[in-house]
Formats: C-alpha cells, structure tokens, sequence
C-alpha cells in the first residue's frame, strides 16, 4: 500500500506560507531585446500555466493610448484583476522642504490623480478597488495620510498594500543596461541575484509577521512588469515551491484581515508588516527606512559585476 499524504493523528501538519503576486507598471515600452507585447505574453503565459491570478495595478500614464488599453485587455480577458496605481505615478510624502527638490504633492492633487487614474481602469470586467500608492508612500502628514485613507473608504477602496516588498525593479535596469551592452549577453546572473533577493526579502517579512501580528499571514509579493519577470518569473514561481511556500490567488490574499489595518505612523508607508512592525517601536534595529530601495542592492550587484 503506498504510503499516505495525509499526516498521522496528533501529528501537526508542516506549516507552508502562503503567497501572491501582485504586479506594477505595465506600459507600452519594451526592453533588453523584448517588445512591450512579448514581455506581457510571456507573464501572461506563465500565470496561465501555473493557475494563479494576480493583481494587475495600472499606472495610467503609462498606458494611456489604444496600445496600452489593449495591454491591460489582455490581462482582464485572463481573469486577473486590475488594480488603481494613480494615474501620473506621484509621490505622496513629497512635501518640497528645503532639503528637496521634490515637487508638493497636496491631498487635493493625489485625490484628483487617483480618480484620474480610476478612469483608465474601471470598465474593465475584472476592474477592482484596491488602491496602490506609487512608491508605496502613503502621506507624510496626519492630514495627508488620514484624509486619503478617509477618501478611498469614501470611494469603496481598499489600500492595496504588499506584505513583501522588493526592488525587482532597480535588478531589472541592471539587466537592461547589459543587454543594451551586449544583446547575447548570459543573463543567468541576474536570475540568480533576482531569485536570492526575493527569497531574502521573503524570509524577512515572514519573520515579521511570525513576531508582530504573531499568526500566519496571506502574503503579497510587489513586482513589476518588466523584462526581468517576463524571463525569471516562471523560475520565481518554482523557487517558492520548491521551498514550501503555497501559491495562492490574490483575491484570497486580499481576503485576509491583516490587509483592512491602519498602522499610525509617520512617514506612512512601506510594505504593510513594515509599518505593523515599525508601530510597535520594538524593532528600530532591524528596519531600515525606506524599507527597500536600489541604494540596499545596487553596491550587491557592484560586487557581482552585474
């Protein structure tokens, strides 16, 4: 008789985190030898082979022509849901102080954006309310902060907030500029660097929230539409796997309470069990602000000559 699956009674089942994908920027600019159209095919293709739906969040500027909306056609015609990323990409906490050359960005400006946005999106099939700040920056006033949260309520919004962040996106302009260089270049290096710094990235926010909401939480993982992922993400997929971690659908990530809760601090932002952690004041030593940049990976891939 072949040996069971099941565990014995009285024996704890193996705990397996679990995870979704949720994706940013798509737009109509190809790159490291790839068109905008094959980059959203081959994302496209590896979801569909793997049976999971993402969350798609539309930054409209991006894709405001007949090109673009054709772009996110195909995702809604997929089964993935479409998600609000504003329309012109602005960052909240910008305040134009005198250590910035940062343009102010008011309340009213974002509020105005974020509908702007909206209208890009919302007669798509699988359009849905949940709201991405660009940068993940969500107000760097009590009043900033405080208003948008009340203006996305009063518009059916949820923030759609990640619980692990990461900067795919400064590994993806690495990969970018070498096939600029070298279009045979081994890309190899880059999948290699891309799958340890979401796996590092993952095991740390695991950590959090082993230790602040203290059970196990629906995790969201931010990445973006871009070369990098239309070559590896089917290879990202098989990394969770192998190591464990289930593969879920992101409006069951969505689904779970953690995603409803305010954390009260400023600078609001980062990913969600960031902000969780960083209420408590308990874990000054291990978070490092902002949470995730380029500035954390790029001297890594110095080192690698990547």
């Amino acid at each position: 008789m072949a040996a069971s699956a099941v565990p014995l009674a009285g024996t704890p089942a193996k705990f397996q985190p679990e995870i979704a994908f949720t994706f940013d920027d798509p737009k109509i600019d190809g790159g490291a030898g790839l068109s905008s159209q094959e980059i959203n095919h081959r994302i496209l293709e590896v979801l569909d082979k793997r049976k999971v739906k993402v969350v798609l969040f539309v930054c409209g500027k991006r894709v405001d022509s007949v090109e673009g909306q054709r772009l996110i056609a195909e995702w809604d015609l997929a089964g993935h849901g479409i998600g609000n990323h504003s329309y012109s990409h602005l960052n909240f906490n910008a305040s134009g102080d005198a250590s910035s050359d940062r343009t102010i960005v008011t309340l009213t400006n974002f509020e105005a954006d974020t509908l702007k946005g909206e209208a890009l999106v919302r007669d798509y099939s699988h359009f849905v309310r949940l709201f991405r700040f660009p940068f993940f920056k969500e107000g760097d006033t009590v009043e900033k902060r405080d208003g948008m949260r009340s203006f996305l309520r009063q518009h059916g919004y949820r923030i759609g907030r990640a619980t692990v962040d990461a900067s795919d996106w400064a590994i993806n302009t690495r990969l970018e500029n070498r096939v600029r260089q070298n279009s045979k270049a081994d890309l190899s290096p880059y999948r290699d660097f891309f799958l340890q710094h979401i796996w590092e990235r993952a095991q740390f926010y695991e950590s959090l929230a082993e230790r602040v909401p203290k059970h196990p939480v629906r995790h969201t993982v931010l990445l973006h539409h871009n070369p990098l992922n239309a070559f590896f993400l089917d290879d990202l997929v098989s990394m969770f796997a192998a190591r464990g971690w289930k593969r879920i659908d992101a409006d069951w990530a969505y689904a779970d309470p953690v995603y409803s809760l305010q954390p009260d601090i400023l600078p609001a932002g980062e990913s969600l069990l960031w902000q969780l952690a960083k209420q408590t004041g308990k874990f000054e030593r291990e978070l490092r602000y902002p949470g995730e940049d380029d500035v954390y990976e790029n001297p890594k891939m110095d080192a690698l000559k990547l």
